[in-house]
Parts: C-alpha cells; structure tokens; sequence
C-alpha cells in the first residue's frame, strides 16, 4: 500500500535541509550516475573500431575493459569514508570533475598505454557512484527510500546512452570526438549539484575531529567490514552490479561476433538489456517500499540462474543414429530468442539490486553507506575479472559463451554462501 500524502510531507518536513532537497537529490544524482557509466561503456562501443585502427589483441582489449571498473572498485570505500566526512555532494562533484581531463585525454590518445591510462582515471568515477549512494541515504525522505535508491540506481542506463549515440558520433565525426561529447554533459550536472544541492547539515564533533581520532575512526570502520552482516546482503548485490557492468562493456563486441552484426547494429541490439536493469531497479525499490519481501533474493537469484543456463549453451550439432538412418540436430540461439531472455534477465537483476539496497538501508542504518561501499568494491573486482574470462573463453577454448557458464557458476556458488548463512543462522530475519 503506498503512503499518504501527508505522510511523504512529514518526511519532507523532518528533513533538515528543506522540502525541495531531496527531489534535487533524486534527480541529479541519476544524473551524475549515468555519466559515469556512459563514459565507462565508451570503450565497449568504440572497441572494434579501436581495435582495428590499433591493432589490440584481445588479452590487451580485455585489460583496456577491465581498467576503469578495477580503479573504480579500489576507490569506492575511501570515496565513502571521505563522502561521510566531507559530505556526499562534495565528492561526487570533485569526482565528476576530476574524469574530465581523462575524457579529454582518451580523444588524443596515441598509444596502448595512454588508453590505460584513460581508463584508469574514468574508473576514478566509481568514487561518484559511491559517494552519491551516501549522499541518497542520507538526504531521501525514509518511506520513499526504496524509491530514491532504486532511481539513482537506475543510472545503470546510462550505459545505454553510450549505445545510442556514440556509434553515430563517430560514424559522423570519427571516434575521437565521441569522448568529447560528454565533457559538457559532465559539466553541466556538476555546476547543477553545486549551485542546487547541499549536504547534510552537521555541526557536530565529526566534522572537527584530530587526526587521533580519525585514526580511531578509521579501525572502527575497518572492524565493522570484519562484520559477517555487512556481508551477506552486499556479496548478492556485487554479482548483479558486477555482472551487469560486465555485460555492458562486453555484449556489443560479442553480439557483433556471434550474429556479425555492425557495430551501430549491436549496440542497438544490446540498449534493451540495460533498460531492463534500470526499470529493474526503480520497481525493486518501490517493491521493498512496500513490503519486507526478502525471500525476493531467492526467488531473483534462481530467476537468473536458470537464464544464465539457456545463455550458456554455444551452438552445436549433434547426430543421432536413428533406427532409419543419422539424423542430424543443429542449434543455435536466434538472436531474438538471446535478447529476449538477456532482458529478462536484466529485468530480474535490476529488481534484485533495487530491493537489496533497500533492505541494506533498513537493516544495516548508518552503516549503509558501508554496506554499499563495499558491493560496489566486491562488484567492481568481480567486473573487472570477467573480461579476462571472457578472453580465455573466445581465444583458447574456442567458446564464446564460456563468459555466461562462469557466470553461471559463480552465482550458484553465491547461493550456496547464501544456503549456508540460512542454515548456520548468521543471517538476520532471512
């Protein structure tokens, strides 16, 4: 049942940083969230273009991938740590500001090693994503937290952004006016949370403790991540984040490969399965909105399971000797047939992270933002793992769909961790 009207006031009306404040949160900080990811997939678009104009291999295209989401997941906890203490709004615009000279860098990039270079400091980004999940904690009216959580989520879609228009830049203009385009978007949003959005107004001690006490601060914090209930939610939620960032980076350059498909083609082919992820996650969040549904994660987990299977199977043909002679079966996966279970899949994945994170923001309090910070840390390392795998799948096993049967094997290991936690009751209300 959806609150009352005069109960979303009420919640506006406690918040001490006024009414209109935590609408300019839910609309910014999407914002600022989808920028990040479109820059990241300007690889992933522009890749087979890079690759032919370059000559990089695959190994080397995998590590170009891999780049922004290794950086961007060791600098998610630090960025959280110094969203808590400087303000979240704060760290998100130093973070926007500070991936525009590397945007401006990527579009005169030379060699292999200033495209690393690039990457590297778009992974920088990561420290918005996770400095705009405390800022949306804090600032979102508490009823409607679902709803905040899920919205600024769905800036996964800014992936899809890139899928749309970074082929017709550089079909129009070449590929080094693409990074380009989003300078001033970047801009634009960063000048829009300085000059409309504050943080949090806090007097207390926190903000003029010593370095002592920072130091204190920081082992409590590092004894809480020892904390198996920190844990348990965020390890679920790193394999939908860090699949889905994955997935964005790599499913152009592989729907191009396995239905030779023109780069425009495949990123069109590719924009519904990040749709998906966002709606996803709007109606998760609204779902755990309204009610504690936390066997949701089951019933998602298995979901997607059992889409990563019928992902996982490559063509092939098979004959059988039949009493009236061989009859010979050939299978392979039409590409409507693929993208209708992608989505679904992304549909599911997307409520799932939507209704995580809500739960996390109920159980888990002030220690949310930790939570957070560490299943974009968790989904970070685990994203920048698969393109890797990825590579060891097309070039030495000959198989491109090794990428979803590892998929498929790391989640039923995260639902046997998650079995396990049931069974041993470590868990919380489950």
């Amino acid at each position: 049942m959806m609150p009352a009207a005069n109960d979303l006031d009420q919640d506006l009306d406690q918040d001490p940083t006024g009414g209109y404040r935590p609408l300019v949160v839910v609309l910014l900080s999407p914002l600022a969230f989808a920028l990040v990811f479109a820059s990241w997939t300007i690889f992933a678009v522009l890749g087979l273009e890079l690759k032919a104009l370059h000559g990089f291999g695959e190994v080397r295209f995998a590590v170009l991938l891999a780049m922004p989401m290794a950086v961007g997941a060791l600098a998610a906890l630090p960025m959280v740590g110094m969203a808590k203490r400087f303000g979240g709004r704060r760290v998100m615009i130093a973070c926007l500001l500070l991936i525009c000279p590397f945007l401006w860098g990527l579009s005169h990039s030379r060699d292999y090693h200033h495209f690393l270079l690039a990457g590297a400091g778009l992974g920088l980004g990561a420290g918005s994503l996770a400095a705009g999940l405390v800022y949306v904690a804090e600032l979102c009216p508490r009823r409607h937290a679902g709803l905040a959580l899920g919205l600024y989520g769905a800036g996964m879609v800014g992936a899809g952004l890139s899928y749309l228009l970074l082929p017709l830049i550089s079909q129009a203009y070449g590929w080094r006016t693409a990074p380009l385009l989003y300078l001033l978007p970047v801009l634009l949003v960063a000048a829009l949370l300085w000059l409309f959005a504050d943080d949090r107004v806090d007097e207390s001690p926190r903000r003029q403790i010593g370095a002592r006490a920072r130091r204190r601060s920081m082992r409590a914090a590092l004894e809480r991540l020892a904390c198996w209930r920190l844990w348990r939610l965020a390890l679920v939620y790193s394999f939908f984040y860090g699949t889905f960032v994955a997935l964005a980076l790599w499913l152009p350059a592989y729907l191009g490969a396995q239905y030779s498909l023109s780069l425009k083609e495949a990123a069109l082919a590719a924009l519904p399965f990040t749709l998906a992820v966002g709606l996803g996650q709007v109606a998760g969040g609204i779902w755990a909105d309204a009610r504690d549904f936390r066997a949701l994660r089951w019933w998602v987990s298995a979901f997607v399971l059992v889409c990563l299977f019928l992902l996982s199977y490559p063509p092939f043909a098979m004959q059988i000797e039949g009493v009236h002679g061989a009859i010979n079966l050939r299978y392979e996966a039409p590409l409507w047939g693929f993208l209708s279970v992608l989505t679904a899949m992304g549909m599911a994945m997307g409520i799932g992270q939507g209704s995580l994170m809500r739960l996390i923001h109920r159980d888990l309090g002030d220690e949310m933002p930790l939570a957070g910070g560490l299943a974009l840390t968790l989904g970070g390392l685990f994203a920048a793992l698969l393109p890797l795998i990825f590579v060891v799948g097309n070039e030495w096993l000959g198989i491109r769909t090794v990428g979803f049967m590892f998929l498929y094997a790391s989640l039923v290991v995260c639902m046997l961790v998650m079995v396990w936690d049931h069974a041993s009751g470590t868990s919380v209300r489950v």
